[in-house]
């Protein structure tokens, strides 16, 4: 009896650690177990966009999608996104975040992933539209009453103008704004490239602040700093829609449109994600999220939904990164040949 004992124990004992390992793995499974009367768990769309998407994203993109989802296949999906600086979102992927998706400011950060392989090569190309998910033109932003007299962009150059200016090195509305400084230029004074020079050398001359994105440089000239903001049109105007803008909008003569560039990071999206990101990424370009995309402030890429937003500002030379040979060539001729350079080298910056 006494041999029986010790042996029964010695089994217990060996079958300790798999007990225990069988009981963790159990607590680890739990959640996901299809146990009667507990609803399955939500798919996960993993989102990183540049700054000024957060609003349209969460209350309006988000939850349209998850209605349409679960309306069409009974299942709930939620999202995890995270809204930064265009180039703080495309380090962060560089870097490994798991991202599944991510709607960038600007064209050149999906260059850049490419670059470092975190996609495959004008992979974004291959969407609807190139990519591009929605536009918005530049404009300026100037305290209410509009005291220093702005109209254009030659009036940021008057001595005593203050103005604050998202950074390039961070944020895809700094790259933009830098063009359309340039491009207003050069357009108004047929074309010469030492006009849109001297035009952007004016401007920076007058940066009295500067931040990492163009959220965050919103937030800097409503805290005080600078007399003028060059920033995205619809940053302005879903406040201005909701009563709540601090300070008027100048509509430039010339002014550039920027392009949102959506991209894939298809080693994220496993085979239980994948026709639930399809789905999303699809649902970006239905009629229905163009919509909310117009009503949040954007311009959509159905030119004909535009018309439905009255607050939108008319422009007399609107142009695209297109009319300066595209991101490639303007990031090397423009931001970095004349811009950083020649301006900021001769401001000592």
């Amino acid at each position: 009896m006494v041999f029986k004992r010790k042996a029964l124990l010695r089994r217990v004992r060996a079958l300790a650690p798999i007990l225990f390992l069988g009981v963790l793995l159990l607590y680890g499974l739990w959640p996901w177990l299809p146990l009667p009367g507990r609803p399955p768990q939500p798919q996960t769309v993993v989102f990183y966009g540049f700054s000024i998407l957060g609003e349209v994203m969460n209350k309006g993109i988000f939850p349209a999608f998850q209605k349409e989802w679960a309306a069409r296949t009974g299942q709930r999906v939620e999202f995890i996104s995270s809204f930064s600086g265009s180039g703080t979102v495309r380090n962060q992927l560089i870097m490994g975040v798991p991202a599944h998706l991510a709607l960038l400011s600007l064209e050149l950060d999906a260059q850049q992933l490419a670059q470092a392989r975190v996609i495959p090569p004008e992979s974004w190309r291959k969407l609807p539209h190139q990519g591009v998910v929605n536009r918005t033109p530049f404009v300026i932003l100037v305290r209410q009453g509009n005291t220093r007299g702005v109209r254009d962009f030659a009036d940021l150059t008057r001595p005593g103008v203050g103005l604050v200016h998202p950074d390039p090195l961070t944020s895809g509305g700094a790259n933009w704004a830098i063009v359309a400084e340039y491009g207003a230029g050069t357009r108004q004074n047929g074309g010469r490239p030492e006009a849109g020079r001297q035009l952007l050398a004016g401007i920076w001359a007058n940066v009295v602040a500067q931040a990492g994105s163009a959220r965050a440089g919103r937030t800097q000239f409503e805290n005080g700093f600078g007399d003028a903001l060059i920033t995205y049109e619809q940053e302005l105007l879903y406040d201005l829609g909701r009563g709540k803008l601090k300070g008027e909008i100048i509509y430039p003569h010339s002014t550039i449109q920027s392009e949102h560039t959506l991209v894939v990071v298809g080693r994220n999206v496993g085979p239980r994600d994948r026709q639930v990101v399809e789905a999303f990424r699809d649902f970006l370009w239905s009629e229905q999220a163009q919509k909310i995309f117009v009503e949040y402030g954007y311009r959509s890429v159905d030119e004909g939904l535009n018309a439905t937003n009255p607050h939108f500002g008319k422009i007399s030379d609107l142009f695209s990164i297109a009319d300066f040979g595209g991101w490639t060539k303007a990031k090397k001729e423009i931001v970095d040949g004349i811009w950083k350079k020649q301006v900021l080298a001769k401001l000592k910056r």
